[in-house]
């Protein structure tokens, strides 16, 4: 009862009931707020430091910011963008004519017609290449922080026509001679083995790749032995299972190699084999999609670039950014998209990706290309019904010849990388790279005659198809080249693995997510593989290249 005996008014009883009732709804609005802020917050330090982190990234050029790299090639500012890039007036009449077109086109087709491929204004992280390991790349990026970093994917070729991963053998194997490179493909081997528990996606069927675990043969003759041995010692030491077989023991248990001139051989015993590069392409795009990675269709065509003088802590060093990209989409219109960080992971066109950048065209540290280059080879399919059984792995000849087997009905593929031109007088150069036709005399000449000689059930067979790919080929010493460049802050690298990008490609994903948010190597150390060794000159050198 009021002090003043009088009860009050239902009105005033509901005023206040609203009241505290607004009061409740500003409270928990409040309380999402800081939810919201504490999902988003890492984003949002994303947009503001990223080129910050990359301060510590060491430099190796000294020189003022006159050296920059043919800047009349980066001018974009008189290109017509159908869409232009963050931070840059859009009309939105032509932003809310676009996106009715869909419903538009109701009326005159009687159906609403496809969303059409959005290229977005801006992304924090820009994966250029939509293979094997670009889409590893956004996984474990994503992985780390999911709601806390934005990572766009541009692919020019959605069918996967001319994608090296697409078009290669599948093999995996630990047989290598540097440590970085056994550690990389041991690893996808374990995340192969797991693949449902790191791919898995909720309503969708488990992934799985179909991993054959016959193994690789490599046979030495007398003068590669030493060397085989020493690689076999190195492998075993960090956790591979390879086997050292002697004459007698290749003739025990694999009888239809022919032993002249052989002296021993190393087979895989565990985790090595082949598998459909495909499916794990699709499970990575797949887990992707859930994770929110943006893809696009689209050709990049050119970068802009931004200069910051004295950026670097302690020295007078300037550094340039590259901050907006220029992409051409399937109907040729002209996007600009803004990013923070971009990752080259275009495989064979990588070098081209690079020099559009400025790499390799300026003056000082920008006069050294990253040195790659697609390079085609040749896979042939051959039927031989009495050829080796299910037991054979894939076997690699003393020359490089290789073969196993493909399928359950007497099919086999083998191939053959043509040997390096040292000079104009060498009998086998790099084939033509324009197109993707298939060298059938290439086949008869060189790689048949080997194949024959070395398995001779192999005389009868017929040649039933063939293919060819292109390796993303590093010149200088056929290895992978990872992390950013030394005055491009931004800029990273994911290429040159040279035939390799299969069975490194989720190593090399992890890597980069390492560099990213670790600025450093956790797990496997790739410091040798950095861009430095391209600029001094010291190649570091893998003895076996297939």
């Amino acid at each position: 009862m009021p002090k003043d005996g009088m009860i009050r008014k239902p009105v005033e009883s509901a005023a206040c009931l609203n009241i505290f009732v607004l009061k409740l709804e500003f409270i928990l609005i409040y309380i999402s707020c800081l939810e919201m802020f504490s999902q988003y917050a890492p984003r949002l330090r994303c947009r503001c430091n990223l080129l910050n982190k990359s301060v510590s990234v060491r430099c190796l050029s000294d020189k003022s910011s006159d050296d920059d790299p043919q800047k009349e090639n980066k001018v974009v500012a008189e290109k017509e963008y159908k869409t232009p890039s963050a931070g840059s007036y859009h009309s939105p009449w032509i932003i809310l004519k676009e996106e009715v077109k869909s419903i538009t086109g109701a009326f005159t087709t009687g159906h609403v017609t496809p969303a059409r491929n959005i290229i977005p204004r801006e992304a924090d992280i820009l994966v250029i290449g939509g293979g094997l390991v670009g889409n590893s790349v956004a996984y474990w990026l994503k992985k780390r922080n999911p709601k806390g970093v934005n990572v766009t994917i541009v692919e020019r070729d959605y069918g996967y026509t001319r994608a090296s991963s697409m078009l290669s053998a599948g093999g995996i194997r630990h047989q290598f001679s540097l440590q970085e490179n056994i550690q990389m493909s041991m690893f996808t081997t374990d995340f192969i083995r797991n693949i449902r528990e790191h791919l898995s996606v909720l309503d969708h069927e488990p992934p799985d790749v179909q991993f054959h675990h016959q193994g690789y043969m490599f046979l030495a003759n007398k003068e590669q032995a030493e060397n085989l041995e020493t690689c076999v010692k190195l492998q075993r030491e960090l956790g591979a299972k390879i086997e050292l077989m002697s004459r007698e023991k290749i003739s025990q248990k694999f009888p239809w190699v022919n032993l002249e001139g052989i002296e021993m051989a190393s087979y895989g015993l565990q985790g090595e084999g082949w598998f459909d590069p495909w499916l794990l392409l699709k499970a990575f795009r797949q887990k992707n999609v859930n994770n929110e990675v943006t893809y696009v269709k689209g050709e990049v065509v050119g970068f802009q670039q931004t200069n910051n003088p004295g950026s670097h802590i302690g020295s007078s060093t300037d550094f340039q950014t590259l901050n907006n990209i220029d992409i051409k989409d399937e109907e040729g219109n002209l996007h600009q998209m803004h990013f923070s960080l971009v990752i080259n992971c275009a495989g064979a066109w990588a070098g081209g990706i690079a020099e559009m950048a400025g790499i390799g065209s300026g003056k000082d540290v920008f006069s050294i290309p990253l040195p790659v280059e697609p390079r085609k080879r040749f896979v042939y399919v051959i039927h031989c019904p009495n050829g080796p059984g299910l037991e054979a792995p894939l076997t690699v000849d003393t020359n490089g010849v290789y073969f196993r087997r493909e399928g359950l009905g007497g099919c086999y593929i083998c191939g053959l990388s043509p040997e390096e031109v040292l000079n104009d007088q060498s009998e086998d150069k790099e084939p033509d790279i324009s197109n993707l036709d298939v060298d059938y005399h290439f086949f008869e000449e060189k790689v048949w005659p080997k194949l024959a000689y070395r398995y001779p059930q192999f005389e009868k067979i017929k040649l039933k198809s063939a293919w060819a790919g292109y390796y993303d080929y590093n010149y200088v010493d056929q290895n992978l080249i990872i992390g950013p460049h030394p005055k491009f802050r931004n800029f990273w690298f994911a290429n040159g693995m040279s035939g390799h990008g299969v069975q490194q490609s989720v190593a090399i994903g992890r890597a980069i997510g390492e560099l990213f948010y670790d600025h450093e190597y956790t797990s496997i150390d790739l410091s040798r593989f950095c861009f430095d060794r391209i600029m001094h000159d010291e190649p570091v050198m893998e003895n076996f290249i297939v």
